[in-house]
């Protein structure tokens, strides 16, 4: 027999767990949960190891994307584009970047005539989700924080020397140190920081973990449907009225099922799975539903349109002395990550008896690195790696915010990594791969990221069957302003590596080929074109899709979608324009945003209300 609930949310990510757990504090109020992916496993919980996750179906989507003017050396000349497949979605896969974006954002969205998430309006909202453990490594604001609330947000713990070195090197190349989450990041002049990662006791605080795990998932009024992809939304049509009534989904056994909603459905399934879903269900710019085969129940052009995404251009240093080698992060996981075939313990830990003193030593002192992160949540596995950052405006354009953002990621990866998840050749981008990536070499990316691109992609359908995936149509450097961005972003990059503390400076390496064509040698400042044409060719994605269900096109302030009574959208794919910055945190004010909207139209009792009724 078919179920009914009084909301039916789809995708258990970022903004959809703490959507379904804030709306079930209500026992009077029963919730499903529908998610495609399970409970995460033990690995997601470890900082280090987010890599593990990618391009594993378990917990990775693992679409691709064409990238349009960008990628033009990558592998395939495809964009890689994870997303998060389990409870705590993209919050599960992700690098623990915790960045609410600037103030201004909201308060353009506000301007936008997103009515109700200005920057006064969202902050209370931020400051729920947070349990903010302030250190003494950081400058923080206050009052802009929360404390108590469900996601562990903090720095990592022992500060890695290279990312001291990143946020001294850019104060002196002029942006001060201050809270890149406070209530104005920096000001004008911008702001460097540590960065806060949504981690406690070293260990990844996900929308799963913060949410659901424990407590929340054990409710009676709260379902938690895994392995189960959705397929459509239900609709009902009385006269003119459009009316969202449940959803079918395909269940692990691979049956077909069906929920049915008394109040709402709401889409959390983010910004590919949300415009998916209402498209497969007839919702869409109808031209484009009816030429593979998908009857318009709802013409509604907006859905799909205007994908933002930050991306950057990875400029990689030799950096002896500063950047983490791959051999202290095998290390750091302890003896299993060092046994053959790929590192120097036997495959048999059997066999370790016979192990050299040099090899009994290693075994050791990885073991006793893997004993004490597990006992204190400190260690070099403690955090993804990507450990500080700078944000200021170029002064090229978006006045109302800052317009770039760069990253200090403390290790240079290895063949395999860069391969499969950044899609780089390798052969291409170095001239001796073997040696520059060897496992004892120390190398840095300093990360030129501009984070109000003006190019806008699409999600389209690739074909009325559920289970294939949307064409994702990135066209990145569309607009040839954000190609003038990237290229001030980079020149600022080498002002900090430039001002790098101590004798030894991170060393660029540019790959041959580029090298050859615009007469650059090592110690040379690369020129404008060099940089333009690295990040043609290698830039890649951050992973921040947004805008495609956006705010004032295909939702109203309150998220309802237009034309389809009881259904809603609740994700990074409402964002009117998209934040500058990592979206994640800003994916979660969302969900928790939302939980309070539909809580006050439908008088559903939350533990807590923090927003203007």
């Amino acid at each position: 027999m078919d179920e009914i609930f009084d909301f039916i949310v789809v995708g258990g990510g970022s903004a959809g767990a703490a959507l379904a757990a804030r709306l079930s504090e209500d026992p009077a109020v029963s919730v499903a949960l529908i998610e495609a992916g399970e409970r995460p496993p033990a690995e997601e919980s470890i900082p280090a190891a987010c890599a593990a996750l990618q391009l594993n179906p378990e917990t990775d989507w693992m679409f691709t994307a064409d990238p349009g003017r960008g990628a033009q050396s990558l592998i395939g000349r495809r964009m890689q584009v994870p997303r998060g497949r389990m409870l705590g979605g993209s919050s599960g896969i992700n690098y623990m970047a915790w960045v609410r974006g600037h103030p201004g954002d909201f308060d353009h969205w506000a301007a936008l005539g997103a009515d109700g998430w200005s920057y006064d309006e969202v902050l209370p909202f931020f400051r729920k989700s947070e349990d903010f453990t302030p250190t003494n490594d950081i400058t923080v604001d206050g009052d802009a924080h929360g404390r108590g609330g469900p996601v562990g947000v903090t720095v990592r713990q022992p500060v890695l020397p290279a990312a001291e070195a990143f946020v001294a090197a850019a104060e002196a190349a002029g942006l001060p140190r201050g809270d890149y989450n406070g209530r104005d990041r920096g000001g004008p002049g911008g702001v460097a920081s540590l960065l806060q990662t949504n981690t406690r006791g070293g260990r990844r605080s996900s929308t799963y973990h913060a949410y659901l795990e424990g407590e929340a998932e054990a409710r009676t009024n709260l379902t938690v449907l895994t392995h189960a992809r959705a397929r459509r939304v239900l609709l009902s049509r009385e006269g003119g009225a459009v009316r969202a009534t449940g959803v079918e989904y395909r269940d692990e056994s691979g049956d077909i099922r069906q929920v049915h909603a008394r109040r709402e459905v709401i889409l959390s399934a983010g910004a590919v799975g949300s415009p998916h879903l209402l498209m497969l269900s007839g919702i869409g710019p109808r031209r484009e539903l009816e030429d593979v085969g998908v009857a318009c129940v709802h013409d509604l052009a907006g859905v799909g349109k205007h994908l933002k995404d930050h991306l950057q251009s990875p400029l990689f240093f030799e950096a002896p002395g500063v950047g983490v080698s791959m051999a202290e992060i095998g290390v750091a996981f302890g003896p299993d990550a060092l046994r053959a075939p790929a590192g120097p313990l036997p495959a048999d830990p059997g066999a370790d008896a016979a192990l050299s003193s040099d090899l009994a030593a290693l075994k050791a002192e990885a073991e006793r690195q893997l004993a004490d992160y597990q006992a204190t949540g400190r260690g070099v596995i403690a955090s993804s790696l990507y450990d500080a950052v700078a944000f200021f405006s170029t002064g090229l354009g978006d006045a109302h915010s800052h317009d770039a953002q760069i990253g200090l990621f403390a290790t240079g990866y290895n063949v395999d990594l860069l391969e499969s998840l950044l899609r780089i050749d390798t052969k291409a981008f170095f001239a001796d791969r073997e040696t520059t990536l060897s496992v004892d070499r120390e190398n840095i990316f300093v990360l030129a990221n501009p984070v109000l691109p003006h190019s806008e992609g699409e999600i389209v359908l690739a074909s009325a069957d559920p289970d294939d995936a949307p064409e994702i149509r990135m066209n990145y450097f569309s607009d040839p302003h954000d190609l003038k961005v990237m290229t001030a972003v980079s020149r600022r990059v080498l002002d900090i590596v430039a001002a790098w503390p101590g004798p030894l400076k991170p060393k660029l390496v540019v790959p041959p080929e580029l090298a050859r064509r615009h007469g650059y040698r090592p110690g040379n400042t690369p020129s404008d074109a060099l940089l333009e044409n690295l990040a043609l060719h290698y830039a890649i994605t951050v992973y921040h899709l947004a805008c495609t269900c956006r705010i004032g096109e295909v939702v109203d302030a309150r998220l309802r979608v237009s034309g389809v009574a009881g259904l809603r959208v609740a994700d990074a794919s409402v964002m009117p324009e998209i934040v500058s910055g990592n979206t994640n945190a800003a994916s979660i004010m969302i969900g928790e945003k939302a939980a309070e909207i539909i809580a006050r139209d439908h008088g559903v009792r939350l533990k807590a209300f923090v927003g203007a009724t």
